[in-house]
Protein backbone atom coordinates (compact mmCIF):
# COMPACT_ATOMS: atom_id res chain seq x y z
CA UNK A 1 0.00 0.00 0.00
CA UNK A 2 1.21 3.70 -0.43
CA UNK A 3 1.23 5.57 2.57
CA UNK A 4 -0.25 8.86 2.72
CA UNK A 5 1.54 12.77 3.77
CA UNK A 6 0.57 12.37 7.24
CA UNK A 7 1.57 8.44 8.12
CA UNK A 8 4.91 9.55 5.96
CA UNK A 9 5.17 12.37 8.98
CA UNK A 10 5.05 9.81 11.88
CA UNK A 11 7.36 7.47 10.10
CA UNK A 12 10.17 9.66 9.68
CA UNK A 13 9.53 10.62 13.21
CA UNK A 14 10.54 6.90 14.05
CA UNK A 15 13.24 6.58 11.43
CA UNK A 16 15.00 9.91 13.32
CA UNK A 17 14.45 7.95 16.55
CA UNK A 18 15.85 5.38 16.45
CA UNK A 19 18.66 6.42 14.45
CA UNK A 20 19.75 9.10 16.89
CA UNK A 21 19.27 6.62 19.41
CA UNK A 22 21.78 4.20 17.98
CA UNK A 23 24.76 7.22 17.53
CA UNK A 24 24.05 8.59 21.39
CA UNK A 25 24.59 4.87 22.73
CA UNK A 26 27.93 4.34 20.33
CA UNK A 27 28.96 7.52 21.36
CA UNK A 28 30.16 8.62 17.94
CA UNK A 29 28.59 8.70 14.28
CA UNK A 30 27.13 11.33 12.70
CA UNK A 31 23.71 13.18 13.54
CA UNK A 32 23.51 15.56 10.71
CA UNK A 33 22.63 13.69 7.69
CA UNK A 34 19.75 11.51 9.72
CA UNK A 35 18.01 14.55 11.42
CA UNK A 36 18.43 16.17 7.36
CA UNK A 37 17.76 13.30 5.34
CA UNK A 38 15.09 10.92 7.47
CA UNK A 39 11.93 11.72 4.66
CA UNK A 40 13.59 10.59 1.95
CA UNK A 41 14.88 8.20 3.31
CA UNK A 42 11.52 6.92 4.84
CA UNK A 43 9.61 7.75 1.79
CA UNK A 44 11.73 5.38 -0.31
CA UNK A 45 11.59 2.91 1.93
CA UNK A 46 7.61 3.28 3.18
CA UNK A 47 6.45 3.53 -0.64
CA UNK A 48 9.00 2.60 -3.42
CA UNK A 49 11.62 -0.14 -2.57
CA UNK A 50 10.20 -3.61 -3.29
CA UNK A 51 12.15 -5.87 -0.73
CA UNK A 52 13.79 -8.48 -3.27
CA UNK A 53 13.33 -6.52 -6.45
CA UNK A 54 14.50 -3.07 -5.99
CA UNK A 55 17.51 -2.09 -4.47
CA UNK A 56 19.16 0.93 -2.20
CA UNK A 57 22.58 1.79 -2.32
CA UNK A 58 23.52 4.71 1.06
CA UNK A 59 26.00 6.13 -0.89
CA UNK A 60 26.40 9.07 1.67
CA UNK A 61 27.99 5.93 4.09
CA UNK A 62 28.02 7.94 7.02
CA UNK A 63 24.72 7.90 7.16
CA UNK A 64 24.85 4.44 8.39
CA UNK A 65 22.59 5.04 11.41
CA UNK A 66 19.62 6.55 9.26
CA UNK A 67 20.01 3.24 7.15
CA UNK A 68 19.89 0.90 9.88
CA UNK A 69 17.23 2.48 11.91
CA UNK A 70 15.29 2.01 8.62
CA UNK A 71 16.28 -1.56 8.21
CA UNK A 72 15.23 -2.66 11.34
CA UNK A 73 11.97 -0.99 11.35
CA UNK A 74 11.23 -2.94 7.91
CA UNK A 75 11.85 -5.99 9.39
CA UNK A 76 15.60 -6.84 8.59
CA UNK A 77 17.51 -8.74 10.77
CA UNK A 78 20.82 -6.15 11.34
CA UNK A 79 21.40 -7.05 14.81
CA UNK A 80 21.08 -5.43 18.11
CA UNK A 81 20.85 -1.26 17.04
CA UNK A 82 22.49 -0.76 21.06
CA UNK A 83 25.59 -2.59 19.60
CA UNK A 84 26.06 0.01 16.90
CA UNK A 85 29.65 1.09 16.63
CA UNK A 86 30.27 -1.87 18.49
CA UNK A 87 32.65 -4.96 18.18
CA UNK A 88 30.20 -7.56 16.47
CA UNK A 89 27.31 -4.69 16.13
CA UNK A 90 26.11 -2.92 13.17
CA UNK A 91 29.70 -1.10 11.72
CA UNK A 92 30.07 2.36 11.21
CA UNK A 93 29.47 2.19 7.65
CA UNK A 94 27.33 -0.15 5.96
CA UNK A 95 28.69 -3.29 4.39
CA UNK A 96 27.77 -5.31 2.11
CA UNK A 97 26.52 -8.90 3.83
CA UNK A 98 24.19 -7.66 6.10
CA UNK A 99 20.62 -8.20 5.37
CA UNK A 100 19.25 -5.21 3.66
CA UNK A 101 22.90 -4.07 2.77
CA UNK A 102 23.18 -3.64 -0.95
CA UNK A 103 26.83 -2.18 -0.93
CA UNK A 104 29.80 -1.28 1.16
CA UNK A 105 30.46 2.37 1.44
CA UNK A 106 31.97 5.20 3.20
CA UNK A 107 34.77 6.20 1.11
CA UNK A 108 32.56 8.84 -0.65
CA UNK A 109 31.36 8.32 -4.53
CA UNK A 110 31.89 4.43 -4.79
CA UNK A 111 27.81 3.87 -3.99
CA UNK A 112 27.37 5.89 -6.89
CA UNK A 113 29.45 3.78 -9.15
CA UNK A 114 28.26 0.84 -7.66
CA UNK A 115 24.46 2.07 -8.07
CA UNK A 116 24.81 2.32 -11.28
CA UNK A 117 26.52 -1.14 -12.04
CA UNK A 118 23.42 -2.45 -10.49
CA UNK A 119 20.95 -0.54 -12.66
CA UNK A 120 23.02 -1.80 -15.34
CA UNK A 121 22.90 -5.33 -14.02
CA UNK A 122 18.66 -5.24 -14.29
CA UNK A 123 19.02 -3.87 -17.53
CA UNK A 124 21.04 -6.83 -19.02
CA UNK A 125 18.77 -9.14 -16.73
CA UNK A 126 15.20 -7.54 -17.96
CA UNK A 127 13.95 -7.25 -14.61
CA UNK A 128 11.22 -3.74 -13.74
CA UNK A 129 13.60 -3.20 -10.61
CA UNK A 130 14.34 0.12 -10.00
CA UNK A 131 18.08 1.51 -7.89
CA UNK A 132 17.58 4.13 -6.09
CA UNK A 133 21.09 6.10 -4.09
CA UNK A 134 21.25 8.72 -1.55
CA UNK A 135 23.91 10.60 -1.79
CA UNK A 136 25.57 13.68 -0.21
CA UNK A 137 27.56 16.82 -1.39
CA UNK A 138 31.04 15.05 -0.66
CA UNK A 139 30.09 11.86 -3.02
CA UNK A 140 29.34 14.72 -5.64
CA UNK A 141 32.65 16.02 -5.40
CA UNK A 142 34.68 12.63 -6.02
CA UNK A 143 35.60 12.02 -9.18
CA UNK A 144 34.41 8.49 -9.15
CA UNK A 145 30.89 9.30 -8.73
CA UNK A 146 31.53 11.44 -11.64
CA UNK A 147 32.63 9.22 -14.16
CA UNK A 148 29.94 6.90 -13.20
CA UNK A 149 27.18 9.41 -13.80
CA UNK A 150 28.52 9.72 -17.00
CA UNK A 151 28.47 6.10 -18.30
CA UNK A 152 24.90 6.04 -16.93
CA UNK A 153 23.87 8.98 -19.00
CA UNK A 154 25.21 7.41 -21.97
CA UNK A 155 23.79 4.60 -21.42
CA UNK A 156 20.27 5.71 -20.65
CA UNK A 157 19.93 3.64 -17.14
CA UNK A 158 15.84 5.09 -17.01
CA UNK A 159 15.58 2.38 -13.73
CA UNK A 160 18.91 4.61 -11.22
CA UNK A 161 17.32 7.54 -9.57
CA UNK A 162 19.85 9.50 -7.97
CA UNK A 163 18.69 11.54 -4.86
CA UNK A 164 21.11 14.16 -3.58
CA UNK A 165 21.16 15.17 0.16
CA UNK A 166 21.84 18.50 -0.88
CA UNK A 167 22.31 20.58 2.65
CA UNK A 168 25.10 22.68 1.13
CA UNK A 169 28.19 21.65 3.62
CA UNK A 170 30.74 19.20 4.22
CA UNK A 171 32.78 18.59 7.06
CA UNK A 172 34.95 21.71 6.57
CA UNK A 173 32.50 24.32 5.57
CA UNK A 174 30.61 25.37 2.48
CA UNK A 175 30.24 21.95 0.44
CA UNK A 176 32.64 22.63 -2.52
CA UNK A 177 30.65 20.96 -5.53
CA UNK A 178 30.27 22.74 -9.00
CA UNK A 179 28.42 25.98 -9.26
CA UNK A 180 25.86 24.81 -10.96
CA UNK A 181 25.44 20.57 -9.97
CA UNK A 182 21.55 20.35 -11.50
CA UNK A 183 23.36 21.97 -14.82
CA UNK A 184 26.05 19.21 -15.07
CA UNK A 185 23.69 16.76 -14.42
CA UNK A 186 21.52 17.79 -17.17
CA UNK A 187 24.59 17.78 -19.26
CA UNK A 188 25.50 14.06 -17.91
CA UNK A 189 21.94 12.93 -20.16
CA UNK A 190 20.05 12.80 -16.76
CA UNK A 191 16.39 14.40 -16.14
CA UNK A 192 16.80 16.71 -13.28
CA UNK A 193 14.14 17.30 -10.75
CA UNK A 194 13.62 19.26 -7.43
CA UNK A 195 11.98 18.93 -4.21
CA UNK A 196 12.27 20.11 -0.70
CA UNK A 197 14.45 17.30 1.71
CA UNK A 198 11.92 17.85 4.10
CA UNK A 199 8.40 17.79 2.43
CA UNK A 200 6.93 14.04 2.52
CA UNK A 201 4.30 14.69 0.19
CA UNK A 202 6.60 16.70 -2.10
CA UNK A 203 9.02 13.52 -2.41
CA UNK A 204 6.52 11.05 -2.76
CA UNK A 205 5.09 12.85 -5.76
CA UNK A 206 8.56 13.34 -7.56
CA UNK A 207 9.57 9.98 -7.03
CA UNK A 208 6.78 8.95 -8.13
CA UNK A 209 7.03 10.93 -11.65
CA UNK A 210 10.89 10.01 -11.58
CA UNK A 211 9.92 6.56 -12.25
CA UNK A 212 8.54 7.50 -15.42
CA UNK A 213 11.17 9.24 -17.02
CA UNK A 214 13.64 7.44 -20.23
CA UNK A 215 16.54 8.66 -18.66
CA UNK A 216 18.02 8.41 -15.11
CA UNK A 217 16.61 10.82 -12.99
CA UNK A 218 18.66 13.04 -10.41
CA UNK A 219 16.53 14.16 -7.70
CA UNK A 220 17.24 17.53 -5.55
CA UNK A 221 16.35 17.34 -2.48
CA UNK A 222 17.32 20.34 -0.73
CA UNK A 223 17.63 19.45 2.75
CA UNK A 224 19.23 21.00 5.88
CA UNK A 225 22.09 19.38 8.01
CA UNK A 226 21.39 18.85 11.89
CA UNK A 227 17.65 19.40 11.00
CA UNK A 228 15.47 20.53 14.10
CA UNK A 229 18.53 20.52 16.63
CA UNK A 230 20.70 23.07 17.90
CA UNK A 231 23.22 22.97 15.20
CA UNK A 232 21.03 22.79 11.92
CA UNK A 233 22.49 24.43 8.95
CA UNK A 234 25.76 24.36 10.50
CA UNK A 235 28.82 22.12 9.19
CA UNK A 236 29.58 21.23 12.73
CA UNK A 237 26.29 19.36 12.72
CA UNK A 238 27.76 16.76 10.48
CA UNK A 239 29.45 14.34 13.08
CA UNK A 240 28.96 13.28 17.08
CA UNK A 241 28.44 17.26 18.00
CA UNK A 242 25.75 17.34 19.94
CA UNK A 243 24.92 16.79 23.35
CA UNK A 244 24.06 13.75 25.31
CA UNK A 245 20.86 15.76 26.98
CA UNK A 246 20.28 17.21 23.17
CA UNK A 247 20.09 13.83 21.38
CA UNK A 248 18.25 12.45 24.37
CA UNK A 249 15.58 15.28 23.82
CA UNK A 250 15.91 15.03 19.98
CA UNK A 251 14.72 10.63 20.65
CA UNK A 252 12.12 11.21 23.13
CA UNK A 253 10.76 14.21 20.95
CA UNK A 254 10.55 12.18 17.89
CA UNK A 255 9.12 8.89 19.31
CA UNK A 256 6.06 7.78 17.53
CA UNK A 257 3.72 5.17 18.53
CA UNK A 258 1.89 5.58 15.64
CA UNK A 259 4.77 5.25 13.38
CA UNK A 260 5.95 2.32 15.27
CA UNK A 261 2.99 0.76 14.29
CA UNK A 262 2.77 1.84 10.64
CA UNK A 263 6.39 0.48 10.01
CA UNK A 264 5.23 -3.03 11.44
CA UNK A 265 2.92 -3.12 8.84
CA UNK A 266 5.78 -2.35 6.15
CA UNK A 267 7.74 -5.03 7.51
CA UNK A 268 4.68 -7.54 7.38
CA UNK A 269 3.88 -6.28 3.63
CA UNK A 270 7.41 -7.35 2.41
CA UNK A 271 8.72 -10.62 0.86
CA UNK A 272 11.73 -12.08 1.82
CA UNK A 273 14.14 -12.31 -1.22
CA UNK A 274 15.32 -15.89 -2.33
CA UNK A 275 18.91 -16.00 -3.87
CA UNK A 276 19.62 -19.52 -5.99
CA UNK A 277 23.04 -19.99 -6.74
CA UNK A 278 24.59 -20.33 -9.86
CA UNK A 279 26.20 -23.89 -9.55
CA UNK A 280 28.04 -25.17 -13.15
CA UNK A 281 30.86 -26.34 -14.81
CA UNK A 282 33.25 -24.15 -16.69
CA UNK A 283 33.49 -25.37 -20.31
CA UNK A 284 37.14 -26.69 -21.69
CA UNK A 285 38.72 -24.54 -23.24
CA UNK A 286 42.14 -25.42 -25.02
CA UNK A 287 44.85 -22.58 -25.43
CA UNK A 288 48.29 -23.79 -27.26
CA UNK A 289 50.87 -25.80 -26.90
CA UNK A 290 54.29 -25.27 -25.18
CA UNK A 291 57.07 -24.16 -27.65
CA UNK A 292 55.32 -21.45 -28.92
CA UNK A 293 55.94 -17.73 -28.60
CA UNK A 294 53.04 -15.75 -27.40
CA UNK A 295 52.04 -13.13 -24.50
CA UNK A 296 50.25 -14.07 -21.53
CA UNK A 297 47.22 -11.27 -22.51
CA UNK A 298 46.73 -13.58 -26.09
CA UNK A 299 46.18 -16.52 -23.77
CA UNK A 300 43.87 -14.78 -22.14
CA UNK A 301 41.87 -13.48 -24.85
CA UNK A 302 41.78 -16.87 -25.94
CA UNK A 303 39.96 -18.06 -23.33
CA UNK A 304 37.75 -15.64 -22.79
CA UNK A 305 36.81 -16.33 -26.46
CA UNK A 306 36.06 -19.79 -25.60
CA UNK A 307 33.92 -19.22 -22.57
CA UNK A 308 32.11 -16.31 -24.65
CA UNK A 309 31.57 -18.98 -27.72
CA UNK A 310 30.38 -21.69 -25.37
CA UNK A 311 27.37 -19.19 -24.15
CA UNK A 312 28.78 -18.79 -20.53
CA UNK A 313 26.88 -15.51 -19.60
CA UNK A 314 30.07 -13.52 -18.55
CA UNK A 315 29.85 -9.39 -18.80
CA UNK A 316 33.16 -8.07 -19.80
CA UNK A 317 34.69 -4.58 -20.62
CA UNK A 318 37.49 -2.05 -20.49
CA UNK A 319 38.28 1.46 -20.00
CA UNK A 320 39.29 2.26 -23.76
CA UNK A 321 41.51 -0.71 -23.55
CA UNK A 322 40.08 -3.71 -24.81
CA UNK A 323 41.95 -4.58 -27.65
CA UNK A 324 45.10 -3.71 -25.80
CA UNK A 325 44.08 -6.31 -23.19
CA UNK A 326 42.43 -8.82 -25.36
CA UNK A 327 39.48 -8.33 -23.31
CA UNK A 328 37.47 -7.45 -26.27
CA UNK A 329 37.44 -10.14 -28.41
CA UNK A 330 35.63 -11.95 -31.58
CA UNK A 331 33.01 -13.02 -28.73
CA UNK A 332 31.96 -9.78 -27.70
CA UNK A 333 28.88 -7.99 -28.30
CA UNK A 334 29.03 -4.14 -27.12
CA UNK A 335 26.32 -3.11 -24.75
CA UNK A 336 24.62 -0.23 -26.04
CA UNK A 337 21.87 2.35 -24.70
CA UNK A 338 19.37 0.54 -26.92
CA UNK A 339 20.22 -2.69 -26.29
CA UNK A 340 21.87 -4.67 -23.00
CA UNK A 341 21.69 -8.00 -24.74
CA UNK A 342 25.32 -7.81 -25.28
CA UNK A 343 27.86 -9.11 -22.78
CA UNK A 344 30.86 -6.04 -23.23
CA UNK A 345 30.72 -2.65 -21.56
CA UNK A 346 32.79 0.05 -23.48
CA UNK A 347 33.45 2.22 -20.11
CA UNK A 348 35.31 4.40 -21.87
CA UNK A 349 38.70 6.24 -20.57
CA UNK A 350 37.03 5.61 -16.84
CA UNK A 351 38.58 3.24 -14.73
CA UNK A 352 37.59 4.21 -11.81
CA UNK A 353 34.06 3.85 -12.63
CA UNK A 354 34.57 0.49 -14.16
CA UNK A 355 36.04 -0.85 -11.19
CA UNK A 356 33.21 0.61 -9.11
CA UNK A 357 30.02 -0.09 -10.71
CA UNK A 358 31.55 -3.97 -11.44
CA UNK A 359 30.99 -4.25 -7.43
CA UNK A 360 26.97 -3.41 -8.51
CA UNK A 361 27.64 -5.76 -11.14
CA UNK A 362 28.84 -8.67 -9.27
CA UNK A 363 26.38 -7.60 -5.88
CA UNK A 364 23.54 -8.46 -8.84
CA UNK A 365 24.77 -11.64 -9.61
CA UNK A 366 26.70 -11.43 -12.75
CA UNK A 367 29.86 -12.49 -13.35
CA UNK A 368 32.13 -9.58 -14.51
CA UNK A 369 35.63 -8.95 -15.63
CA UNK A 370 37.37 -5.29 -16.33
CA UNK A 371 40.58 -4.79 -18.08
CA UNK A 372 42.78 -2.27 -18.10
CA UNK A 373 46.62 -1.80 -17.88
CA UNK A 374 48.32 -3.04 -14.48
CA UNK A 375 50.14 0.48 -13.90
CA UNK A 376 46.18 2.28 -14.38
CA UNK A 377 45.38 -0.27 -11.49
CA UNK A 378 46.09 3.15 -8.81
CA UNK A 379 42.94 4.38 -10.31
CA UNK A 380 41.06 1.36 -9.42
CA UNK A 381 42.68 0.86 -6.08
CA UNK A 382 39.93 2.14 -3.74
CA UNK A 383 36.72 -0.37 -5.91
CA UNK A 384 38.92 -2.93 -5.76
CA UNK A 385 39.81 -3.00 -1.95
CA UNK A 386 35.60 -2.13 -1.61
CA UNK A 387 35.35 -5.66 -3.86
CA UNK A 388 37.37 -7.43 -1.30
CA UNK A 389 36.12 -6.39 1.92
CA UNK A 390 32.59 -7.17 0.58
CA UNK A 391 33.35 -10.28 -0.86
CA UNK A 392 32.64 -9.80 -4.54
CA UNK A 393 34.39 -12.27 -6.93
CA UNK A 394 34.96 -9.43 -9.42
CA UNK A 395 37.69 -10.00 -12.16
CA UNK A 396 40.27 -7.74 -12.92
CA UNK A 397 42.51 -8.25 -16.03
CA UNK A 398 45.21 -6.20 -15.92
CA UNK A 399 47.98 -6.58 -18.84
CA UNK A 400 51.20 -4.51 -19.87
CA UNK A 401 52.66 -6.36 -16.51
CA UNK A 402 56.18 -5.23 -16.51
CA UNK A 403 59.08 -2.54 -17.61
CA UNK A 404 59.16 -4.74 -21.02
CA UNK A 405 56.17 -2.53 -21.70
CA UNK A 406 59.03 -0.78 -23.29
CA UNK A 407 58.88 2.84 -25.86
CA UNK A 408 55.79 4.11 -23.44
CA UNK A 409 58.26 4.47 -21.10
CA UNK A 410 58.14 4.55 -16.81
CA UNK A 411 54.68 6.16 -16.88
CA UNK A 412 53.08 3.01 -18.28
CA UNK A 413 56.15 0.63 -16.93
CA UNK A 414 54.33 -0.92 -13.19
CA UNK A 415 56.84 -1.13 -10.33
CA UNK A 416 55.14 -1.23 -6.99
CA UNK A 417 51.49 -2.29 -8.27
CA UNK A 418 52.23 -5.84 -8.11
CA UNK A 419 53.16 -5.95 -4.76
CA UNK A 420 50.92 -3.72 -3.59
CA UNK A 421 48.12 -5.78 -4.86
CA UNK A 422 49.15 -8.82 -3.22
CA UNK A 423 49.09 -6.62 -0.02
CA UNK A 424 45.07 -6.51 -0.36
CA UNK A 425 43.41 -9.09 1.75
CA UNK A 426 40.86 -11.38 0.13
CA UNK A 427 42.33 -10.72 -3.10
CA UNK A 428 43.58 -13.41 -5.43
CA UNK A 429 46.52 -12.11 -7.51
CA UNK A 430 47.65 -14.63 -10.70
CA UNK A 431 50.51 -14.30 -12.67
CA UNK A 432 50.70 -17.07 -14.98
CA UNK A 433 53.58 -17.95 -17.56
CA UNK A 434 51.37 -20.28 -19.08
CA UNK A 435 48.50 -21.56 -21.07
CA UNK A 436 48.21 -24.33 -18.48
CA UNK A 437 48.30 -20.70 -15.71
CA UNK A 438 46.27 -18.90 -17.65
CA UNK A 439 43.83 -21.13 -18.01
CA UNK A 440 43.60 -22.15 -14.01
CA UNK A 441 43.89 -17.98 -13.10
CA UNK A 442 40.70 -17.85 -15.02
CA UNK A 443 38.78 -21.02 -13.86
CA UNK A 444 39.84 -20.06 -10.58
CA UNK A 445 38.37 -16.16 -10.24
CA UNK A 446 34.91 -17.48 -12.34
CA UNK A 447 34.15 -20.10 -9.31
CA UNK A 448 35.13 -17.73 -6.45
CA UNK A 449 32.48 -16.58 -4.89
CA UNK A 450 33.61 -14.35 -2.22
CA UNK A 451 37.02 -13.33 -3.15
CA UNK A 452 37.86 -11.18 -6.24
CA UNK A 453 40.96 -11.71 -8.62
CA UNK A 454 43.48 -10.11 -10.80
CA UNK A 455 44.97 -11.61 -13.60
CA UNK A 456 48.23 -10.33 -14.23
CA UNK A 457 49.47 -10.27 -17.85
CA UNK A 458 52.41 -9.41 -20.21
CA UNK A 459 51.89 -7.24 -23.30
CA UNK A 460 55.51 -9.42 -24.60
CA UNK A 461 54.93 -12.63 -26.36
CA UNK A 462 57.42 -15.07 -23.84
CA UNK A 463 57.90 -18.74 -24.96
CA UNK A 464 55.44 -21.07 -23.38
CA UNK A 465 56.95 -23.83 -21.45
CA UNK A 466 55.69 -26.84 -19.76
CA UNK A 467 53.52 -27.49 -16.92
CA UNK A 468 54.60 -30.50 -15.45
CA UNK A 469 51.71 -32.99 -15.08
CA UNK A 470 50.26 -33.39 -12.18
CA UNK A 471 51.69 -29.95 -11.03
CA UNK A 472 49.55 -28.36 -7.71
CA UNK A 473 48.69 -25.54 -9.47
CA UNK A 474 46.09 -24.95 -6.04
CA UNK A 475 49.19 -24.60 -4.14
CA UNK A 476 50.19 -21.60 -5.36
CA UNK A 477 53.73 -22.66 -6.11
CA UNK A 478 55.25 -25.41 -7.59
CA UNK A 479 58.23 -26.79 -9.58
CA UNK A 480 58.12 -26.11 -12.75
CA UNK A 481 61.87 -27.11 -14.01
CA UNK A 482 63.50 -29.71 -11.78
CA UNK A 483 67.43 -30.12 -10.82
CA UNK A 484 68.47 -32.94 -12.00
CA UNK A 485 71.15 -33.19 -9.32
CA UNK A 486 70.97 -35.28 -6.39
CA UNK A 487 71.31 -32.11 -4.13
CA UNK A 488 69.72 -29.29 -5.31
CA UNK A 489 71.68 -25.80 -4.15
CA UNK A 490 69.60 -23.20 -5.18
CA UNK A 491 66.07 -22.64 -6.14
CA UNK A 492 64.62 -19.92 -8.54
CA UNK A 493 61.26 -18.46 -7.64
CA UNK A 494 59.60 -16.38 -10.42
CA UNK A 495 56.77 -15.51 -12.14
CA UNK A 496 54.87 -14.70 -15.56
CA UNK A 497 57.87 -13.41 -18.16
CA UNK A 498 60.34 -14.20 -15.90
CA UNK A 499 59.71 -17.94 -15.43
CA UNK A 500 61.17 -18.76 -19.27
CA UNK A 501 63.88 -16.29 -17.88
CA UNK A 502 64.55 -18.06 -15.17
CA UNK A 503 64.48 -21.41 -16.62
CA UNK A 504 67.07 -20.43 -18.99
CA UNK A 505 69.54 -19.24 -16.20
CA UNK A 506 68.57 -22.58 -14.61
CA UNK A 507 70.26 -24.27 -18.01
CA UNK A 508 73.11 -22.23 -18.03
CA UNK A 509 73.79 -22.92 -14.38
CA UNK A 510 73.29 -27.00 -14.52
CA UNK A 511 71.40 -29.67 -12.69
CA UNK A 512 71.82 -28.34 -9.05
CA UNK A 513 69.67 -25.41 -9.99
CA UNK A 514 65.59 -25.80 -9.85
CA UNK A 515 62.91 -23.25 -11.10
CA UNK A 516 59.56 -22.96 -9.07
CA UNK A 517 56.96 -21.12 -10.69
CA UNK A 518 54.74 -18.64 -8.09
CA UNK A 519 51.55 -18.37 -9.63
CA UNK A 520 50.02 -16.75 -6.94
CA UNK A 521 52.11 -15.82 -3.91
CA UNK A 522 48.70 -15.42 -0.97
CA UNK A 523 48.17 -19.52 -2.15
CA UNK A 524 51.53 -20.55 -1.44
CA UNK A 525 51.57 -17.98 1.61
CA UNK A 526 49.00 -20.85 3.06
CA UNK A 527 50.95 -23.53 2.72
CA UNK A 528 52.46 -25.52 5.85
CA UNK A 529 56.12 -25.65 6.46
CA UNK A 530 56.85 -29.17 4.95
CA UNK A 531 55.20 -28.41 1.33
CA UNK A 532 57.93 -24.82 1.54
CA UNK A 533 60.60 -26.60 2.71
CA UNK A 534 59.99 -29.30 -0.18
CA UNK A 535 60.03 -26.90 -2.97
CA UNK A 536 62.61 -24.24 -1.54
CA UNK A 537 65.63 -26.05 -1.49
CA UNK A 538 69.12 -24.65 -1.17
CA UNK A 539 69.49 -20.96 -1.89
CA UNK A 540 66.81 -19.60 -2.50
CA UNK A 541 66.41 -16.64 -5.19
CA UNK A 542 62.97 -14.10 -6.68
CA UNK A 543 63.26 -13.31 -9.66
CA UNK A 544 60.41 -11.10 -10.88
CA UNK A 545 60.22 -7.57 -12.51
CA UNK A 546 58.75 -5.54 -9.95
CA UNK A 547 59.60 -4.10 -6.22
CA UNK A 548 61.70 -6.71 -4.58
CA UNK A 549 61.10 -5.95 -0.89
CA UNK A 550 57.71 -8.73 -0.12
CA UNK A 551 59.95 -11.37 -1.55
CA UNK A 552 62.11 -12.07 1.23
CA UNK A 553 59.47 -13.66 3.08
CA UNK A 554 60.69 -16.87 1.01
CA UNK A 555 64.10 -15.38 -0.25
CA UNK A 556 67.49 -15.31 0.37
CA UNK A 557 68.33 -12.91 -2.47
CA UNK A 558 66.26 -10.96 -4.82
CA UNK A 559 66.31 -10.04 -8.65
CA UNK A 560 63.77 -7.15 -8.73
CA UNK A 561 63.23 -3.61 -9.43
CA UNK A 562 63.25 -0.62 -7.07
CA UNK A 563 63.42 2.38 -9.24
CA UNK A 564 61.42 3.81 -12.34
CA UNK A 565 61.80 2.45 -15.98
CA UNK A 566 62.88 3.98 -18.95
CA UNK A 567 61.70 4.61 -22.51
CA UNK A 568 63.18 1.92 -24.94
CA UNK A 569 62.55 -1.22 -26.58
CA UNK A 570 61.01 -3.65 -23.98
CA UNK A 571 63.43 -6.26 -24.10
CA UNK A 572 66.53 -3.34 -24.32
CA UNK A 573 64.66 -2.08 -20.57
CA UNK A 574 64.54 -5.45 -19.52
CA UNK A 575 68.18 -5.90 -19.96
CA UNK A 576 69.09 -2.89 -18.77
CA UNK A 577 67.56 -3.25 -15.58
CA UNK A 578 68.97 -6.33 -14.63
CA UNK A 579 66.79 -8.69 -16.36
CA UNK A 580 69.21 -10.98 -18.39
CA UNK A 581 70.51 -14.87 -18.02
CA UNK A 582 74.31 -13.71 -18.01
CA UNK A 583 73.96 -11.07 -14.80
CA UNK A 584 72.02 -12.97 -12.91
CA UNK A 585 73.45 -16.30 -13.43
CA UNK A 586 77.00 -14.78 -12.56
CA UNK A 587 74.92 -12.95 -9.24
CA UNK A 588 73.33 -16.75 -8.35
CA UNK A 589 76.81 -18.18 -8.64
CA UNK A 590 77.71 -15.69 -5.77
CA UNK A 591 75.31 -16.59 -3.51
CA UNK A 592 75.92 -20.49 -4.36
CA UNK A 593 79.49 -20.14 -3.02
Amino acid sequence: MMYNSKDLKEMARTVRAWAIHAVRMAGSGHVGIVLGAADVVTVLYANYVRRGRDRFVMSAGHGSALLYSVLRLCGYNIGDINEFRKIGGPAGHPEYGMPGVDATTGPLGQGVGNAVGMALAEKINKTDSHVYCLCSDGDLMEGVAQESIALAGRLGLNNLILLWDDNGVSIDGVAQTDVDVPARMAAAGWRVLSVPGNDVARINRVIENAQKSDVPVFIQCKTQIGYDSSLAGSHKAHGFALSDKEMMQLVQKNISVVGQDLWRNVAMEQLAMVHVEDEHNLPNVVLPAVGQWISTRELSGMYIDGLLAAGEKIIGGSADLGGSTNARVASSCEIVADDFSGNYVNYGVREAAMAAIMNGLAVSGLRVYGSTFLVFSDYMRPAMRLSALAGLPVVYVLTHDSVAVGEDGPTHQPIEQLPALRLIPNMNVFRPCNAVEVAYAWRRALTEKNTPTCIVLTRQKIKLIDTPLGAELDRGAYVIRPGQAKNVRATILATGSEVPLAVDVAKKLGDAVQVVSVVSVSDFRRQDLEYKNKILRGRVIAVEAAAAAPWFEFADAVVGIDRFGMSGPGTDVYSELGFDVDVIADEIKRKMK
